[in-house]
């Protein structure tokens, strides 16, 4: 067995908050989950979350013009610099202070950072630059209240803020004589966007109240001159850059008022206030402009979205995505396609204005996750939550294709049938429901006769039978699947039905309740209990081994006990308290280590091959131990995100003072945030006013048929984990005739094409190399246009590991060179690969620029060297001669 499980993908969640950004060429939306970031790819639809994490939840994120880096800041102003090229953290930073906005210049060599009321101007990292850090170049005071907003002008020069002071300031990246820096008011409300015309000082800034300002400059950008005391040249400037380190101050400047007199002296740029505009909403909540085209996009509290064309304020469209406030308005580089994204509802969506049609239209579960389950494939994973909703996911794209909103309560179980076109579910709403994923409906309701909440759930191995427990009635309940009607309800139980499962090769059903006991019954003889298996303490989880011998049981203290259904003996136990390792909340007043005497596994699940089994809880651990040595052989933490409650062994003695901890002090109350805590007796907090920290925790885990990937519901989302490498064997048209032999034979009658093309629908790699490495690379004409793409994708993987460098790089060339046009018209998804190595291209010409320039400095060291040699010994020559 194998653990080398590793993050995969997070499921569930598209975004949580913070900004929205597009990717260089427009065709990825890159978005916020958490402390993760998702990368979304709306040409291929599929979806990928960056392997690394912040702290807590990420506030805002700063993708560079040539969208090699990336800036990811979060709640406490904790700072990544990542790379989008090979998805690694490159620097860590701290700006000690809840950011509120970033933006990278046009030119790439600098970005500016918003915190409380101050604009700080970095340099940005890899731009004639050795040591990737951020070094702070200049301060900018003038807003007197936080700020909101940033954005540049097309050459760099300028830069302008906005601010809840319902002010905006101009100011320079360099210090220009005929710029000084004041505000520009006009508002009545927080500035939520600031937006420079294309080309020019020309400013449109729009408020929260709706209403849009647009400023005149009577200066253009060449007209800007540059202070005498700043005027050096470039290379001077870029040898004081590297001199400064990480955590200088850097060059504080401050706003002022423009005096009369000055006024008078010199010719400054001016702002004329032009008009202004209300619009027909209130709250204004997201603001983008779009230069080329200008386009202004505003998003509402209410859900709607408006496109104005300015200047003259032209409206084109006014749509309503949903009733929930929009978070975050982004627009691609082409203008055709606007991002939207709604916290609220973890809702992100792509809308292409032009044709008036959704691009890509994703939303997550509205509250908790509770249940998963793997198709018999492994290639869907549906999930079920306490929104009522029942959502299908493609593990390959990550994407959700499908949801089933007929539930009216929380769903608390999701499984498939063995033909893995049936999904049932159960929930709190008194129904068990089935779905058609050909038809994409809901064909059957299973129903009690008296109104029961349905917590556990499982449908026996022919699909056939149907049985739900009841957590208020104590009794189980069994359904037809071909008729819809109720066959028996078992009852004997003595507290709530907790878990159900289903023997893989009998049909004996198990069920775990509170009542410390498991009952197998038997669905061949008139659904009699054949066996009772005594707990020592309540039932939780329930789960058989795929081979049928063997049954696991979660208990409430912390045990996990395993039985031999057939002689009704315990095999084993593991006691995984100490395991748990839960977390102290915020608000408890028991420390750690006693809370965790009272946590539990909630959920279990075997491996494919019965050899180890999955156990999660109340707890941020994912534990996996081998069954027959009893042992832990493996912890997954399954977040690092201290944003979520019970995340830490001790709490934080900074928040602990004479009258109690802060975390119980209602500092947000009025501002639309509510406050930290729940309600007394509530145990989600009040939804309508309230916000408060989720407790971390994991409600249901499955490991994949296939066995190379399991999942995980958790407060975070769906976490998939999975096996590093890809598939053995992966045919591709097989056919009985497709061997080993036959290729081989039509090797030896020299029938190339053949040979390859049944190599690649074999598509096994060793047989691939093989015949690659017997068929002369002139040959490659005669392939059909199908397997050349297949064959052009072997022979880059074989270039990074084969020693036939020149025999490879051969085959390359013939491949592009009578393919490469039709490669190019038919497929944009082979050639994304060429944007990695032209990075790797940059970089080997940059490192042997770098390395020739210490090269010709060693040279002139060395001539200097010889040159006060040969002038010493003409000295001692001259001496010897006098």
């Amino acid at each position: 067995m194998k653990f080398a499980y590793r993050f995969s993908n997070l499921l569930g969640a598209v975004y949580r908050q913070g900004n929205l950004n597009f990717s260089k060429d427009g065709n990825a939306v890159i978005s916020p989950v958490g402390n993760r970031i998702s990368v979304f790819d709306l040409k291929n639809n599929s979806s990928e979350t960056l392997p690394v994490s912040t702290t807590k939840n990420i506030s805002c994120v700063g993708v560079s013009p040539d969208g090699n880096l990336a800036v990811v800041v979060d709640e406490d102003g904790a700072a990544l610099l990542i790379s989008l090229i090979t998805r690694a953290v490159l620097h860590h930073f701290h700006f000690h202070k809840p950011v509120s906005s970033i933006r990278f210049s046009p030119d790439g060599r600098r970005f500016v950072v918003t915190k409380e009321n101050v604009a700080l101007m970095y340099h940005a990292p890899g731009k004639r630059r050795e040591f990737n850090a951020f070094v702070l170049d200049k301060s900018y005071y003038g807003p007197y209240d936080e700020t909101t907003c940033i954005d540049w002008t097309d050459d760099s020069k300028c830069f302008v803020v906005g601010s809840k002071d319902m002010s905006t300031w101009v100011f320079g990246a360099e210090r220009w004589a005929n710029l000084i820096y004041y505000s520009l008011g006009g508002h009545k409300d927080v500035i939520v966007g600031c937006f420079f015309e294309k080309d020019s000082l020309d400013l449109y800034t729009v408020s929260q109240d709706g209403t849009l300002c647009v400023w005149e400059s009577d200066t253009e950008l060449d007209g800007l001159v540059l202070r005498k005391t700043r005027d050096r040249p470039e290379d001077e400037e870029d040898e004081e850059e590297g001199t400064r380190t990480e955590g200088d101050q850097g060059e504080v400047i401050r706003g002022k008022v423009e005096t009369p007199r000055e006024r008078e002296r010199t010719k400054n740029v001016r702002y004329k206030h032009f008009f202004n505009k209300e619009g027909d909403f209130n709250n204004l909540t997201a603001a983008a402009f779009h230069k080329p085209t200008h386009i202004l996009v505003t998003g509402f509290s209410s859900g709607i979205f408006h496109l104005h064309e300015l200047p003259e304020f032209n409206l084109i469209h006014s749509l309503s995505i949903s009733d929930q406030r929009i978070t975050s308005v982004a627009i691609n580089c082409s203008g055709d396609w606007i991002g939207f994204g709604c916290s609220r509802m973890g809702q992100l969506l792509v809308w292409e204005w032009q044709s008036e049609s959704y691009v890509f239209k994703q939303q997550g579960h509205f509250n908790n996750m509770a249940s998963l389950t793997y198709s018999p494939d492994g290639q869907y994973i549906v999930t079920g939550g306490d929104d009522g909703k029942v959502k299908v996911w493609n593990t390959n794209s990550g994407l959700c294709f499908v949801t089933f909103t007929e539930h009216t309560s929380s769903v608390t179980s999701v499984t498939f049938t063995s033909s893995g076109f049936v999904i049932v579910s159960a929930s709190l709403d008194g129904t068990v429901r089935a779905f058609d994923l050909h038809r994409y409906r809901n064909f059957r309701t299973f129903t009690s006769p008296r109104p029961a909440q349905f917590s556990s759930l499982a449908v026996d191995v022919s699909g056939e039978l149907v049985s739900a427990g009841a957590q208020d009635s104590f009794e189980i309940f069994l359904w037809s699947m071909q008729t819809g009607r109720l066959l028996e309800v078992l009852g004997g139980h003595e507290g709530p039905v907790s878990s159900l499962c289903f023997s893989p090769v009998q049909s004996i059903l198990a069920s775990a309740s509170w009542d410390r006991t498991v009952r197998l019954w038997d669905m061949l003889d008139s659904w009699q209990v054949k066996e009772t298996l005594p707990l020592t303490s309540d039932g939780l989880s329930v789960s058989y081994r795929p081979d049928g011998q063997e049954v696991a049981v979660a208990t409430l203290n912390g045990e996990i006990s395993f039985w031999n259904p057939q002689t009704a003996t315990q095999t084993g136990s593991v006691s995984g308290r100490h395991d748990l390792q839960t977390g102290r909340k915020e608000t408890d007043k028991v420390t750690a280590k006693q809370t965790a005497k009272g946590k539990s596994f909630t959920s279990l699940c075997y491996s494919a091959d019965g050899e180890s089994i999955l156990a999660g809880g109340q707890s941020k651990f994912v534990c996996i131990y081998n069954v027959k040595e009893q042992l832990l052989m493996k912890k997954f933490e399954i977040s690092c995100n201290l944003s979520f409650d019970a995340m830490e062994e001790f709490l934080d003695r900074r928040k602990m003072t004479e009258f109690g901890s802060l975390a119980l002090v209602d500092d947000g109350t009025g501002d639309g945030d509510g406050v930290n805590i729940s309600l007394p007796g509530v145990r989600r907090g009040d939804m309508s006013s309230r916000h408060f920290k989720p407790e971390i925790r994991v409600s249901s885990l499955r490991f994949s048929p296939t066995g190379r990937s399991w999942a995980a519901t958790t407060t975070e989302g769906l976490l998939v984990y999975s096996l590093d490498g890809s598939l053995v064997f992966d045919p591709y048209d097989l056919d009985l005739d497709v061997t080993p032999a036959s290729i081989r034979k039509q090797l030896r009658l020299q029938d190339w094409a053949s040979a390859v093309v049944l190599a690649f629908r074999l598509n096994e790699n060793a047989l691939k190399q093989e015949v690659l490495e017997t068929v002369p690379h002139e040959q490659s004409d005669s392939l059909p246009d199908v397997y050349v793409e297949k064959l052009l994708g072997f022979v880059a993987s074989c270039l990074e590991k084969s020693g036939h460098l020149q025999f490879y790089l051969t085959w390359a060339q013939n491949l592009l060179m009578l393919h490469g046009q039709k490669l190019k018209n038919r497929s944009g998804s082979l050639f994304n690969d060429c944007d990695f190595n032209m990075y790797n291209i940059r970089y080997a010409t940059a490192l042997s620029k770098q390395r020739g320039l210490k090269r010709s400095a060693e040279e002139e060291e060395e001539d200097e060297d010889q040159s006060e040699e040969m002038s010493e010994a003409s000295l001692e020559d001259a001496e010897m001669m006098l």
